[in-house]
């Protein structure tokens, strides 16, 4: 997975904004530590289970894997590959598409939440 970046923070600031105020939602580990490089500790989590977080530039999200392969073919979405694995109900949403992050993430959060 690719390192964090400043970038990715600036990013994704207007999204973990967006959860701030829901006490149901556990905003991004900070610093730079062990915990900061597991999976997801950098991301939004709901019920200890990560919905959003950034990755190579581009918001992760866990959707059913219909949504997620209805993303994909659209062109709205990439696929998301961890390592030698395609992860089927998590999806990259590049910034060309950053209009669509929030209610992504909200669908998201709603999903993993179930």
């Amino acid at each position: 997975m690719p390192a964090h970046t400043a970038n990715e923070e600036a990013l994704f600031a207007p999204i973990v904004a967006v959860f701030a105020k829901d006490a149901r939602v556990e905003l991004p580990a900070r610093g730079d530590g062990a915990v900061a490089k597991t999976f997801g500790a950098r991301g939004l989590k709901v019920g200890g289970k990560v919905f959003a977080m950034m990755s190579g530039g581009k918001l992760v999200v866990k959707l059913p894997k219909d949504r997620v392969a209805a993303l994909v073919a659209g062109k709205k979405g990439e696929p998301f590959v961890l390592g030698p694995r395609v992860m089927k109900e998590w999806v990259a949403i590049p910034v060309r598409a950053k209009a669509s992050w929030r209610a992504l993430a909200e669908e998201a959060r709603a999903f993993v939440s179930g």
